[in-house]
């Protein structure tokens, strides 16, 4: 059986439009209102809050009634070159964070799709970082981190590579340690993506590839990633979006510091609404981010509007 053989045998034939002829049942709709009013009651109405919010000058400790001052915040964003910082460290920590993920997270995926011994211990222990809330593992990774006591550190003098060095309040060095922590936390969600990604992929696909003679990097190329690629780029946009919102794991490992290194977006809106009170200007922040996930989230859905349709 050859390749093209057993793409024809492993396709499903596409449901047709209203093939079923049945009524839409309107009164399935009350059966999505228990889980669509805690999204409009916590999550579109303090966004529409926030969006209201950015057009006043709201803030901490005031008498005067709060004021509309239309877009003067974001003009004044506009020039404030801290937040246009924290926002170019934030894009380089979502790259930084997410394109490793996603190779190494790849990596594993295949090695865990494989049959080995205990793989099921295996795959049982890849999602333990998974498992642990983002403040749990910043303070393991401050204890890893940790200059005088620290496991890194410790293994640096027992080498004889030197003395190691403070790896979280070193300017050059305190936003690459936090993206390796970024990338160890964040590997098991992809992991798992990908491996039932891989496990989806027909099997007889790569028994006759492997018929054909194509060797393991070939049935990889023309098998398993086109296979795989619908899952990998939604699983990448999704993770570039969570790495640039993140907030837990970079508060706890750094608190921004040192310096403003390792300030992210959602840090700094987070320092101007409750450490000096601004809270319009930190709504106003908080805008500009959205704004900017919802254009990633726009070119990510046009991506797979326009793959479709080339399928």
């Amino acid at each position: 059986m050859t390749l093209a053989t057993a793409r024809k045998r492993s396709a499903k034939p596409a449901p047709r439009a209203g093939g079923s002829g049945r009524p839409v049942d309107h009164g399935a709709w009350f059966l999505v209102l228990p889980a669509l009013i805690p999204i409009l009651v916590l999550s579109v109405g303090p966004l529409l809050y926030g969006i209201a919010l950015a057009f006043t000058d709201a803030q901490s400790g005031r008498t005067e009634p709060t004021q509309w001052v239309g877009a003067l915040n974001f003009q004044d964003l506009l020039h404030d070159t801290l937040f246009w910082e924290s926002f170019r460290i934030g894009l380089v920590w979502a790259v930084g964070v997410t394109v490793p993920q996603f190779v190494l997270a790849l990596g594993l995926a295949l090695l865990l799709n494989e049959e080995l011994r205990l793989r099921w211990l295996a795959r049982a222990l890849a999602i333990i970082p998974w498992a642990m809330p983002e403040v749990v593992v910043g303070i393991m990774w401050r204890l890893v981190y940790n200059p005088d006591a620290g496991i890194l550190n410790e293994t640096i003098r027992d080498l004889g590579l030197g003395d190691g060095r403070d790896w979280l309040s070193g300017l050059a060095s305190a936003l690459p340690a936090v993206i390796v922590v970024g990338i160890w936390a964040g590997m098991p969600q992809t992991t798992v993506a990908l491996l039932a990604g891989l496990q989806n992929t027909p099997r007889e696909l790569h028994e006759a590839a492997a018929m054909d003679g194509a060797g393991a990097w070939r049935r990889f190329r023309t098998v398993t990633w086109p296979a795989l690629k619908p899952v990998a780029l939604a699983i990448t946009a999704l993770n570039f979006i969570w790495n640039f919102n993140s907030f837990a794991l970079v508060y706890v490992l750094t608190q921004g510091g040192p310096g403003g290194r390792t300030r992210l977006p959602m840090l700094f809106a987070y320092e101007e609404a409750f450490r000096y009170g601004q809270f319009g200007y930190a709504a106003a922040m908080g805008c500009v981010m959205v704004a900017v996930i919802s254009v990633i989230l726009a070119v990510h859905l046009v991506g797979r509007l326009r793959g479709g349709e080339d399928a």
